[in-house]
């Protein structure tokens, strides 16, 4: 392969290993597995391929060692900063380790969640990150025979086989709704929309806290199909209101619609949290900062991706891994809203 790259005038890892004095195996090795080379070394050997022009080639690279060095990723969107902090942390890892990742949104969609499984598969990735259980029967079918490590991203579950990497929605939807409950609220509604398989997650952890307490009503409930926007969050507060106008406190299934019923309150004169305590959930960058401040449960997304990366790239190097299932926690910030 080198003298054919070498005829086309172009850098070869030959070139690279020539450069920088060391054999053409331990460059190759420091593209491949930079963990296992030293950093200065790792340095200089970039250093001479930058100089030289020198690009990897992978279709090479993958019939030598029968990888593709691709990772599939699919998450539900990536208008929604929480999967985005979360591919961040995916990629920080798998760049480390000289993968690519084959990125899919499937817009909440089961269906188009097959489709981009299907076409992802043709390239053959090495491994597949996914987000959540939610699958269709024939998706399942797919990723079996597909015969490839997968690890699920933002949910939990024991499923035999089953690797996992997230935190309990339901748990933590429980400690919001337990919060409220121990500020004296007792007319707590739930409001929720785009009804993805976590966010009715976390209407069940609401339920089961506020049946336990033995106040929950039905009519304190909402929740609706829309996309999630702070927008959303005005409307549904004075549809809330106007069909449980004693409720004395909201808890919102993420940040986005509980920011756009602060704003809301403000312009209805509601007080909060002397009226109406208001909290969300996800701890959004811009909940510390809203009047009054939001309190929510934060969520670890960046941590996620980057503990979601590195179990399967043990997957796929064939190392054991202690736990499949990685449960990361959350955090109940109580501020002014509450």
């Amino acid at each position: 392969m080198a003298s054919r790259a070498s005829s086309t005038g172009r850098a070869t890892l030959d070139d690279v290993a020539r450069m920088t004095g060391v054999s053409t195996i331990t460059v190759s090795r420091a593209f491949r597995h930079p963990e296992k080379v030293s950093e200065d070394l790792r340095r200089r050997i970039q250093q001479a391929a930058d100089d030289i022009g020198y690009v990897r080639n992978r279709a090479a690279s993958a019939l030598a060692s029968n990888r593709s060095m691709n990772i599939a990723v699919l998450v539900p969107s990536l208008s929604n900063s929480v999967f985005v902090e979360t591919v961040t942390g995916i990629e920080k890892v798998f760049r480390e380790h000289g993968y690519q990742m084959l990125m899919g949104v499937n817009h909440y969609s089961a269906e188009e969640e097959e489709a981009l499984v299907r076409a992802y598969l043709a390239f053959a990735p090495d491994g597949m990150l996914l987000t959540g259980f939610n699958h269709r029967d024939s998706t399942r079918r797919l990723l079996e025979q597909a015969g490839i490590p997968i690890v699920h991203m933002m949910e939990l579950s024991d499923r035999e086989g089953a690797y996992s990497v997230g935190f309990s929605q339901e748990a933590a939807a429980q400690a919001m709704t337990e919060h409220l409950l121990s500020r004296g609220r007792q007319r707590i509604a739930f409001v929720a929309s785009q009804l993805d398989p976590r966010t009715l997650a976390r209407n069940r952890g609401y339920r089961d806290a506020i049946i336990r307490a033995g106040l929950y009503e039905s009519h304190r409930e909402l929740l609706v199909p829309d996309q999630s926007s702070v927008a959303l969050g005005a409307v549904l507060l004075k549809r809330l209101l106007e069909q449980a106008p004693d409720t004395d406190a909201i808890f919102f299934c993420n940040d986005d619609l509980a920011q756009g019923a602060l704003f809301e309150c403000l312009r209805q004169g509601i007080a909060v949290p002397n009226r109406l305590a208001v909290a969300g959930f996800n701890d959004l960058a811009i909940s510390e900062c809203t009047v009054p401040s939001l309190t929510t449960i934060k969520t670890p997304r960046y941590e996620v991706g980057v503990e979601a990366a590195r179990m399967l790239l043990a997957l796929i190097e064939g190392e054991t891994v202690p736990r499949k299932v990685i449960d990361l926690g959350f955090q109940l910030r109580a501020r002014e809203s509450t």
